[in-house]
């Protein structure tokens, strides 16, 4: 998934599908807590990807599933967008990500993130630099 889209969340707290993520996320994807850079974003997963990070962490022992592993599957929400390609997002995730109304839909290689839109503007300003983006392709492997 790549790509930025600015969307608005409307007032039963529902999001637009961007139609170049449709196909990527199929009919139901999974969104829960997520964090990028220290900012706080919501994580979107596809049900394949959501089913080997659940199988992952089911594999775990006992003693290595941590609170805050655990909270990203307590507070996870299972979506399946309507008709008019909408979903619902639930308050404690909007609140946890800080999201207003204005927001920005990122594409994240696997996943997606969805970000408050004046947040993901401070973290772009913040990492948007040679510098960082020397590092990032230097560990991503180019």
């Amino acid at each position: 998934m790549i790509g930025k889209y600015p969307a608005k969340l409307d007032d039963k707290n529902r999001l637009f599908v961007p139609a170049k993520l449709r196909a990527e996320l199929g009919e139901d994807f999974f969104v829960t807590l997520g964090v990028n850079c220290g900012h706080r974003c919501l994580t979107v997963y596809t049900a394949e990807d959501w089913q080997t990070l659940s199988q992952n962490y089911n594999n775990l022992p006992i003693s290595q599933r941590s609170a805050a592993t655990s909270l990203i599957f307590m507070n996870a929400s299972q979506c399946s967008p309507d008709k008019q390609f909408r979903f619902g997002l639930t308050q404690f995730l909007l609140d946890y990500a800080g999201v207003k109304r204005d927001v920005m839909i990122v594409g994240r290689a696997g996943q997606a993130e969805i970000w408050d839109a004046k947040e993901f503007k401070q973290f772009e300003e913040e990492n948007l630099t040679p510098e960082k983006l020397l590092a990032s392709l230097e560990t991503i492997g180019l």
